[in-house]
């Protein structure tokens, strides 16, 4: 850490602290001696810091002062940088034009030479281009109003179209959590109508509302079990997978592994659970040599159909 960091930070934790702050503590925290956070001090006394002293307690900052809310070094920036690139490559129009202008409101306020350094990085770095450039962007629901429910555990009703039949017909749910995918919104919560866990994509919600009604989750919210949860609708799928693409497979896989074992010293034997047949039918296409079906018949029912329909496509 550089003295600019170092001190950027200093003032920051001053502020922040709740009783006044030692010389040996300071130096503790940031690993220096006594002699360098004394020249911190006379250096933010030089910028006009209102830093405070008590003999009995140590130095504090004037009550009421504030510093500038973006304080960013080079490396910090790259990073908010490569979020907002990641944000920005997404399908969901919506989440790109806020994208944006969180970048417009942090160029206003950035020193010129940041500034300068954040439009290089805009200008020369791609997240995820293949959805950057070749997904046409589309609306992916209200998850703002979602979140602000979420927040303040407020129970939500809405219309929802089925995705089985296009039905449309009124929820209501306590949402949990909030999960963007690959190019959707999802909310997580306790369906009312089912009295259960249920999932729902945003983008086939409307006249969402905010219902007065608080909710108390049940029990501690387990942000994994939420998301990796099975239930009813839930197989069991067993896969062997070859070694070479074992680690693309489990970073891709939408599931949770709940056994692996190595069957050969190139193959290992993975099981998951899965709801949607069809999803992970056409998902497992990826891995076609390096990875074989082994169960539920179900599957390898679908499985042999779909590639029947691509041979008769070819011919």
């Amino acid at each position: 850490m550089n003295s600019s960091e170092r001190r950027m930070k200093l003032i920051l934790m001053l502020q922040q602290a709740n009783r006044r702050i030692t010389v040996d503590k300071i130096a503790e925290k940031f690993d220096v001696s006594r002699r360098t956070v004394f020249r911190d001090f006379n250096a933010l006394s030089e910028m006009n810091v209102p830093v405070t002293w008590d003999k009995y307690h140590g130095y504090g900052i004037m009550q009421g002062y504030k510093i500038p809310p973006l304080m960013f070094t080079s490396k910090e920036l790259a990073t908010i940088m490569v979020g907002l690139n990641f944000v920005k490559s997404q399908v969901d129009k919506k989440l790109v034009s806020d994208a944006k202008g969180v970048e417009l409101k942090i160029k206003e306020v950035l020193p010129e030479e940041l500034n300068d350094f954040m439009e290089s990085l805009n200008e020369r770095m791609v997240v995820d281009p293949y959805l950057n450039f070749g997904v046409e962007k589309m609306d992916g629901g209200d998850w703002y109003m979602i979140s602000s429910a979420i927040s303040e555990n407020k129970s939500i009703e809405f219309q929802y179209r089925s995705k089985s039949n296009e039905r449309i017909s009124g929820r209501k749910i306590d949402p949990y959590l909030l999960v963007f995918y690959r190019d959707h919104w999802n909310v997580i919560g306790h369906s009312h109508k089912r009295d259960a866990i249920r999932n729902f994509v945003l983008d086939r919600m409307s006249d969402i509302q905010i219902l007065k009604e608080d909710f108390v989750p049940y029990g501690q919210i387990d942000v994994e079990e939420l998301i990796f949860r099975s239930d009813e609708t839930s197989h069991r799928i067993r896969v062997d997978v070859y070694e070479s693409a074992l680690k693309r497979f489990q970073a891709n896989l939408p599931a949770k592994i709940i056994k692996k074992l190595k069957k050969k010293p190139n193959l290992f034997r993975i099981e998951f659970f899965f709801d949607n047949l069809d999803f992970i039918n056409e998902w497992l296409l990826q891995f076609p040599k390096e990875v074989k079906l082994i169960s539920p018949d179900i599957l390898i029912e679908k499985r042999e159909k779909l590639l029947n329909e691509m041979i008769e496509k070819i011919n």
